[in-house]
Parts: structure tokens; C-alpha cells; sequence
């Protein structure tokens, strides 16, 4: 499980999420100065921490690198989320206060990514019966309010 990254590391992979592409401690490091002074070794260790953490990749490129992220932002955010699940004493009940405090946006997401996971053969299995009922019949109920004399 990964630990979650501190602020600069969080800053730092958020650029090589963002660019998704194989970039350079100069590119980090100008894009960050829009926000703060930081210097080049700074950016340059934090990529090495990175790194070395499997964070990222690297390949040289003269006497420099260029890193690549290993995996995705939302990799990373699930495993975090996993993490904290698994600590748990009521993996269950973490959930349920977890759901209430999803805003409708995120818990459609959730049902989104649901539906993606079970796949299409086990959506069309919980379609069926609801499509079978439907489908049904109707019975009448004796003595319901349907008889035309009112008994």
C-alpha cells in the first residue's frame, strides 16, 4: 500500500499526471515557480524520491532524466482508499458513512463504476427478472376497489 504523498510530492505528480507524458525536472520545476519559489535540487530530489518510492520511471537523456508516472492518478487515489477500508474494525459500516457523505454527483460515479465492473453479462442477469416481472400479468385483487358495484 502506498503511503500518501506529501504536498510537494502530491504537487510534483500531479504535473506528471496531468502531462502524461515523459517530462523533465525543468519542466516540473518552471511550472511550479507559477506558484511558488522552489529550487531546481528541490524538484530534482523530490523526482528521485519519487522514483526511487516507484512512483515514477525515469530514462536518461543526456545528462539528464525524463520520468513518467508508473501509474494513474485514480490508481493511486484506490489503492489509498483500499488502504483505509482494510484498516477498518467494520469494513461495512466504514462504507455506509463513507456513501452518506458522497455527494449525488460521486455516488452516480459510484454506480457508474459498478455497472463497468460486474460487465455486461451480469447486468443483463439483474435486468432479466426485473423484465420478467414486468412482463407479468396482473393479478387482480378480490374485493379490491375494482368492482363495478362497489362490494
Amino acid at each position: 500500500m502506498p503511503r500518501p504523498l506529501g504536498e510537494l510530492e502530491d504537487a510534483v505528480m500531479t504535473r506528471v499526471w496531468k502531462w502524461n507524458r515523459p517530462v523533465t525536472v525543468r519542466e516540473v520545476l518552471e511550472d511550479l515557480q507559477q506558484e511558488r519559489s522552489i529550487a531546481y535540487t528541490t524538484v530534482m530530489t523530490v523526482l528521485d524520491n519519487l522514483h526511487q518510492k516507484g512512483w515514477v520511471r525515469r530514462e536518461a537523456e543526456g545528462r539528464a532524466y525524463r520520468y513518467e508516472a508508473v501509474s494513474t492518478r485514480a490508481a493511486y487515489a484506490a489503492a489509498l482508499m483500499n488502504d483505509a477500508w482494510s484498516q477498518s474494525d467494520n469494513p461495512a459500516a466504514a462504507l455506509v458513512a463513507f456513501f452518506g457523505m458522497m455527494s449525488e454527483e460521486q455516488r452516480q460515479a459510484l454506480s457508474d463504476a459498478v455497472r463497468i465492473v460486474q460487465g455486461p453479462e451480469t447486468q443483463e442477469a439483474a435486468q432479466a427478472p426485473q423484465q420478467e416481472a414486468a412482463q407479468a400479468p396482473q393479478e387482480e385483487n378480490p374485493g379490491s376497489a375494482g368492482d363495478a358495484d362497489g362490494r
